[in-house]
């Protein structure tokens, strides 16, 4: 029998990050020079046997588990429906008799596509519920935030572990951390924006979460901005824009982590909220103000590059941010949450992240803070 191709990951990293170290501190831990950790981590070079016994003893792990062997690629040809062949797409893949169907999965079928599942059923007096499976409820955990790149997150552990589930459910940075709180929801993702040294998603799950003692690992970077129309018939590059008479402009929801940073851009530009017309129409999600634009109700919304690229709209950056999850304690040892933030730590998941419009994976698995 032919063996697959493999290929060796180096998780070093991943590990060296976990402990808070720098790439300096690790080399002079066993004796090595600083661009020999740098190109250990970067798969450059492979350590010999002495090295990799003095790291794993150092992380307290095993040898196996610092460097992994793993399948290379598997190429095969696709036919591409459409002929939409756009380099690095991200596609569903499904085999019609012996031929590959590969749809690209941009603009409106990025999005899913009919009704969810449910998992139970409210009884008549709307009060308690008839559980379909109790079992897979164990194995299902809850994901609050307004990461949209959370649903691929919930799929890729799926794909590892059939018997374990993720529901996303949409809500603000804020709202998510105060679900979290109370006991509302497994894991809170946060992407609130730094306006200053400080790591606002640190400080403000500290806050909110008081004595609950949580981990917060990185998820995404993502671009933020403006969501326009296509083609930007009103010109718009920059918030001073919004300020314009003929703008129609719908924000975001107090507690909204864009409304935060609009409120902070417009006071460095010295732009009063009257002076744009429509602060004050709200929209709760990313969704419905790409859909005001769409509806040529609006001419401009905050939110992401992804959601304008869904809706066919243009877009104007103004930041990037990160992404967090905020995930307690006593929840890491849940079976599902496991297998989840060994996902993190996936080259499937970061390759995919790196896929999406506006998305990077630098941060992706990275222990930010333990609180």
């Amino acid at each position: 029998m032919k063996q697959k191709d493999t290929a060796i990951k180096c998780n070093v990293k991943q590990y060296r990050q976990t402990k808070g170290w720098s790439q300096q501190q690790l080399a002079d831990m066993i004796n090595v020079r600083r661009q020999a950790i740098y190109d250990i981590e970067n798969e450059r070079y492979m350590p010999n046997t002495a090295i990799a016994l003095r790291l794993a003893k150092l992380f307290g792990c095993r040898v196996e588990d610092l460097f992994t062997e793993e399948e290379q690629e598997n190429l095969q040809e696709v036919h591409i429906v459409n002929g939409e062949k756009t380099p690095n797409s991200r596609l569903a893949l499904g085999k019609v008799r012996d031929r590959l169907i590969g749809v690209p999965l941009r603009g409106e079928r990025s999005t899913s596509f009919g009704l969810l599942p449910a998992d139970g059923i409210l009884d008549r007096q709307g009060e308690k519920a008839k559980v379909f499976s109790a079992q897979q409820t164990d194995k299902t955990i809850i994901i609050m935030g307004c990461d949209p790149a959370f649903e691929l997150l919930s799929h890729h552990v799926s794909r590892v572990s059939p018997q374990s589930r993720v529901h996303c459910l949409f809500a603000s940075s804020d709202k998510a951390l105060s679900n979290l709180s109370e006991g509302i929801t497994h894991i809170a993702g946060t992407h609130f924006h730094n306006s200053d040294e400080k790591e606002s998603n640190v400080e403000i799950a500290s806050k909110k979460l008081g004595k609950m003692k949580s981990h917060i690992i990185g998820f995404s970077l993502l671009e933020e901005g403006l969501m326009v129309a296509k083609n930007n018939p009103l010109g718009i590059r920059n918030v001073n824009d919004l300020a314009q008479p003929m703008v129609r402009f719908v924000n975001r929801d107090q507690g909204a982590a864009l409304r935060t940073l609009l409120d902070d851009l417009l006071v460095r530009e010295g732009i009063k909220d009257s002076d744009i017309n429509g602060y004050y129409n709200e929209v709760t999600s990313h969704r419905e103000g790409a859909y005001h634009i769409a509806c040529r109700v609006a001419d401009a919304a905050l939110g992401l590059r992804i959601i304008a690229d869904i809706y066919g709209l243009d877009f104007v950056p103004l930041t990037s941010v990160r992404c967090d999850l905020v995930i307690p304690d006593d929840m890491m040892n849940h079976p599902t949450v496991q297998v989840l933030t060994d996902i993190l730590q996936s080259a499937a998941l970061m390759n995919e992240i790196n896929a999406i419009p506006g998305y990077e994976s630098s941060a992706t698995g990275r222990v930010i803070a333990a609180l």
